[in-house]
């Protein structure tokens, strides 16, 4: 996962940490290493191939008197033969090498002339195994590109398309009591508010009902009354909702939403679930996105958090809103236009919540 998209500066030797997924397989001491193929490109981008659901760990340090701004990047695997490449024009060098047995590192080294902007710098996961990292403040075609190794070879298209419905194993869902529980399921918007609208039109109020029916059907499947907020497109205002599920005396609430960035910006991506206040809010959320991070551990985690959204603020049981992806996101509205992986983000918030439901037995 991602705990921090940016490398930042700080008054340390390592100027910043960005951690890649935290669900992976660790690989042997002495493993191969799980960089597979890299390339530096002439308009700025480094460009990976690893081994699928590697961790990576990636720095950033400013320019001291003999050396020049540097970002490298941790792999898990043992790397076979360290070895130095020379650069050209505002790249210094490249240098791969074994920081620590079992580790595999890739350092670029730029020209004294370089000035990145780290805040800005953002490794990106855009499948299971390929990941992208744009040097702002890097000038275009200022070096000829270098690389080792072929990045689409073997590269692995994340798709959840041949994932039905009936694929996803009810039984393997927790049980809880038969007929004790009610959860409200409410999705975001909807009518004439269409929600965020991302990449190529996808419309937050559409993939959300996809998702929350979903939810609905196999929580239904498990013995939990649902009652869904809105179950077709129609223009729903927020009191009303709250007031639906506080007459409706449920267990639990879940609002249902897909995220967006003003800019409408690509590089960011992540999955989040809200909490308002209490043990119990905090709980369900917290069970949801353990859940959900796991059907998706190449989505960045942005948390469990605290928020004062007028949903779980107001209604009367615990309550938690789930952002499942944004929409402006490159990496996550791929996957939300897929119908196999709405199938599995939903079965993943039903577990979440049955674990929820279980714990307070």
């Amino acid at each position: 996962m991602f705990k921090d998209h940016s490398l930042k500066s700080k008054f340390a030797l390592f100027a910043g940490l960005i951690v890649c997924s935290n669900f992976f397989i660790p690989l042997p001491l002495r493993s191969a290493s799980a960089l597979a193929a890299w390339a530096l490109t002439s308009n700025g981008t480094l460009k990976l191939r690893t081994s699928s659901g590697a961790k990576l760990d990636a720095f950033y340090q400013s320019s001291t008197t003999d050396k020049g701004e540097r970002v490298w990047i941790d792999f898990p695997g043992e790397l076979s033969r360290p070895r130095t490449i020379k650069g050209n024009g505002s790249v210094k060098e490249i240098r791969l090498g074994k920081p620590a047995k079992g580790k595999t590192r890739l350092v670029i080294e730029f020209s004294s002339s370089v000035e990145l902007e780290p805040s800005k710098l953002k490794l990106i996961g855009t499948s299971s195994n390929i990941w992208e990292l744009k040097f702002i403040g890097l000038e275009s075609n200022s070096f000829r590109s270098i690389e080792e190794g072929n990045i689409l070879r073997n590269s692995i298209k994340r798709t959840y398309e041949t994932i039905e419905i009936q694929d996803l194993d009810i039984s393997t869902l927790p049980n809880v009591p038969y007929g004790k529980y009610k959860v409200v399921i409410d999705p975001g918007h909807g009518g004439s508010d269409p929600g965020a609208v991302g990449i190529n039109g996808l419309r937050e109020a559409d993939v959300v009902l996809n998702v929350s029916k979903s939810v609905s059907g196999f929580l239904t499947k498990k013995g939990v009354k649902t009652i869904l907020t809105r179950n077709y497109e129609r223009t729903l205002d927020l009191h009303p909702r709250v007031t639906k599920a506080n007459n409706s005396k449920a267990d639990a609430f879940v609002s249902i939403h897909a995220n967006a960035t003003k800019g409408k910006r690509k590089d960011v991506n992540g999955l989040e679930t809200y909490y308002y206040s209490g043990f119990k809010g905090y709980s369900l959320a917290k069970n949801i996105q353990k859940q959900i991070l796991i059907t998706s551990p190449q989505s960045p985690d942005r948390g469990v958090r605290r928020s004062r959204f007028y949903v779980i603020r107001k209604t009367s049981m615990p309550a938690a809103l789930v952002e499942i992806g944004f929409v402006t996101g490159k990496y996550d509205a791929d996957l939300l236009r897929q119908k196999g992986y709405r199938d599995k983000i939903s079965f993943a918030i039903a577990k979440g919540i049955l674990n929820y439901l279980k714990g307070t037995n």
